[in-house]
């Protein structure tokens, strides 16, 4: 059920020999995000359970999820980007379809986080699952 812009990320981590050059990638798809407004970065929108400091802000239009977010640290911007790609595009109800855990264990995410860093992607897809059911 994964989206084109995912499956790119997916090739692109299946063409990427080691994993700094894969963390070199995920950082590279978090600078190329847009940057949330400071206005936007307020505790209504911040995910809790980070180390980090992160920020996602739920757009649907047409029963379409989207979302925009950032963060303090460049490798959870890229966090940010990849799950943007999962999710964005789908209608509100698939977004609660998406087997999150098995789409980002496919780029090895799971073996190669900190345990940290793996609490935070999993609060920051709870939230996208809260945002979309909130919206449905």
């Amino acid at each position: 059920m994964a989206s084109p812009a995912f499956e790119d990320i997916a090739d692109t981590f299946d063409f990427l020999d080691d994993w700094e050059e894969r963390y070199r990638h995920v950082i590279e798809l978090g600078k190329a995000m847009p940057p949330m407004e400071p206005a936007l970065q307020v505790p209504a929108t911040k995910v809790e359970g980070c180390a980090s400091q992160v920020w996602i802000m739920p757009r649907i239009e047409d029963g379409r999820f989207d979302f925009m977010g950032d963060s303090d640290a460049m490798i959870v911007r890229g966090l940010i980007a990849i799950l943007h790609a999962l999710y964005s595009g789908l209608t509100v109800a698939e977004v609660g379809q998406v087997d999150a855990q098995a789409e980002l264990a496919r780029l090895g995410l799971d073996e190669h986080l900190s345990s940290q860093r793996s609490n935070g992607l999993r609060a920051m897809v709870v939230r996208i699952r809260q945002l979309a059911a909130a919206a449905a």
